[in-house]
């Protein structure tokens, strides 16, 4: 950024608007208030959103000018692991949440940020687990605050 260019402040969520790009950010990330950012155009911005917003995939920030970004759910190092029946599934989010992982749950799976005790725990159970690159976009849960999608 060129001395004396003022840095653009995203400080809102907002719901219109033609994004000028994107940011891509991991889960981690997405759940700080206040940082600086590099957006997709390799232009940098602040982030300044009230306490306890989580950003997810999908969603629109902006800065008050008119300016649009949406946020992108950036690929990051997890854990699939797949059951072959419901009270499987169940039965690993229920261990998974009395340690209070962070998980992404769909039909016959799970995911959560990547942990190889994590990994070992689960395929004991009887899932099977394939580690790979993904977006992440855990439940916000019983004690989330702020803004949260129903993924």
């Amino acid at each position: 950024m060129a001395p004396g260019t003022e840095l653009p402040v995203f400080d809102r969520l907002v719901t219109g608007g033609e994004p000028a790009t994107t940011l891509s950010l991991p889960f981690e990330r997405r759940q700080r208030s206040r940082q600086r950012v590099r957006l997709d155009d390799g232009s940098e911005a602040g982030l300044q959103l009230p306490r306890g917003t989580i950003l997810r995939g999908g969603d629109r920030i902006g800065d008050g000018e008119g300016r649009v970004v949406e946020v992108v759910a950036a690929p990051e190092p997890v854990s699939t692991a797949f059951a072959t029946d419901a009270r499987l599934l169940a039965r690993a989010c229920y261990h998974l949440g009395n340690r209070h992982v962070a998980l992404e749950i769909g039909d016959t799976w799970l995911r959560y940020l990547q942990d190889h005790v994590l990994d070992g725990m689960v395929t004991a159970m009887g899932l099977r687990v394939v580690a790979g690159q993904a977006p992440f976009e855990p439940e916000a849960g019983a004690y989330a605050h702020g803004h949260h999608h129903g993924h």
